[in-house]
């Protein structure tokens, strides 16, 4: 089994990766990324490329011209290579370009809503934002169960199925939690729906970059009905999401942003719409941006999605094994269960506010994690064991402390060296609560 060493393999495919930052405390260190859950840095080949390409950039379609010709190509040719790396049939599938993860999910719920609109959608306890409010007000919407582990429920799922007799159209699923890093097996939960009659959306923003995914063929039980993913979470800052679906459904109705390129026809009685996907990509399209995403694309299956997960793994393994042995930390669901999980781990320290852990990080190592509830707040609260009467509370007033963990997330390119330094402030933050909880009281968390 071959292992991806950090150093020699990735470390050297990322921009800013020696970028050394001024601390409060005089230190000039380089940056420690473990906030790549939020967005990831860019490939060098991807910036690479986009220089390369720039000045062959023109408008894409119907363009004579030799640089519009090129353009369109790369925009194009562009649905094959994202079909090919995530197990989608181009046959039965349309792939479309957005700017996002969240406009991704967004769309669906509008196209959806002509053939939906008096179904059930569910969702889950673990979504992200993304996937949880744009389903509301527009559908009934209930909710999946999480078991003790914070994982989720295929026993409530199932349930929640029979419960509705028929009535759910969409069951709509993160593939890895953005705040525990829990895989969903969601090829099984495909074929529950599937037996009861119901679609699957997978939010695949966590999980795409990290692990290999098959939508598998629209007559697999197992088939992956819809999938979305973000750019910028996969080494491609360049603002491209993609929602991936069934063409039959993007046929039909009318888009919901309207204008250049979605139309075939107008005159000022009639509008007869293009063809999906480009019905659904109005205006002139982020042809940078579908470039950086799969060249991204093309760097990661050079390196090996399983050797990704593999090394990923090994990152997350390596630095559990050393917080466990550190003094009043809290963890979350199953914390020291490695397996069906992306590299994510959330946590607290006993009588320290997650903000100020976060803000000490920063300035006394200059190592970048994400605090909060990031924008998973049913799940949070859940995990937190928040009470319902404290929820009330800080609805009336919202200067009550804001509940919340830490969260490191490892890349590709994240090192043990790295761990180690984290590991070496974590134990000295809680050997030293007192000391830091003085120096940091002045900041308003």
């Amino acid at each position: 089994m071959s292992y991806i060493h950090p150093l020699t393999e990735t470390r050297k495919l990322i921009a800013g990766i020696d970028t050394k930052i001024s601390l409060p405390n005089g230190k000039y260190l380089p940056v420690i990324n473990f906030d790549n859950a939020a967005t990831t840095p860019p490939f060098l080949p991807v910036l690479e490329e986009i220089m390369n390409f720039s000045p062959w950039y023109a408008s894409v379609h119907r363009g004579t011209g030799y640089k519009s010709q090129v353009s369109s190509n790369i925009y194009e040719n562009a649905r094959s290579m994202i079909a090919d790396f995530v197990g989608a049939d181009l046959k039965h599938d349309t792939i479309i370009f957005l700017k996002n993860t969240t406009e991704a999910i967004n769309k669906l719920s509008n196209r959806l809503l002509n053939t939906y609109k008096d179904g059930v959608i569910l969702s889950s306890f673990m979504e992200h934002h993304s996937n949880d409010l744009p389903w509301r007000n527009k559908y009934t919407v209930d909710y999946i169960d999480i078991n003790q582990e914070g994982k989720l429920s295929l026993e409530d799922l199932e349930a929640k199925l029979l419960h509705y007799k028929g009535r759910v159209q969409l069951v709509a699923v993160t593939g890895a939690s953005n705040v525990t890093g829990y895989m969903n097996p969601i090829n099984q939960i495909a074929e529950i729906a599937h037996r009861h009659g119901a679609k699957i959306l997978v939010d695949g923003a966590q999980l795409v970059p990290h692990a290999p995914i098959n939508m598998k063929p629209p007559n697999d039980p197992q088939h992956i009905d819809f999938l979305v993913f973000s750019g910028h979470k996969m080494y491609a800052p360049f603002g491209t999401g993609v929602l991936i679906g069934p063409k039959e459904i993007f046929q039909k109705g009318s888009p919901d942003y309207t204008g250049g390129g979605t139309v075939e026809i107008v005159t000022h009685d009639t509008v007869k719409w293009a063809d999906p996907p480009l019905k659904e990509e109005a205006g002139t399209p982020n042809v940078m941006g579908v470039l950086a995403i799969v060249t991204a694309i093309k760097t990661l299956k050079n390196l090996g999605m399983e050797d990704i997960e593999i090394y990923e793994r090994k990152l997350m393994e390596y630095a559990l094994s050393r917080l466990k042995d550190i003094d009043d930390l809290i963890f979350y669901g199953d914390a020291f269960n490695s397996k069906d999980r992306v590299s994510i781990i959330p946590f607290n320290i006993l009588g320290m506010s997650h903000d100020m852990v976060a803000t000490i990080f920063a300035q006394e190592a200059a190592i970048a994690v994400r605090n909060g509830c990031f924008c998973a707040q049913p799940y949070i609260q859940r995990l937190l064991n928040i009470s319902a009467e404290e929820i009330k509370n800080r609805i009336e007033d919202p200067s009550l402390p804001h509940p919340g963990v830490v969260r490191i997330s490892f890349g590709l390119y994240n090192s043990f060296d790295e761990i180690d330094q984290l590991i070496k402030l974590l134990s000295k933050i809680s050997k030293n609560k007192k000391a830091y909880l003085s120096k940091y009281r002045h900041l308003s968390f």
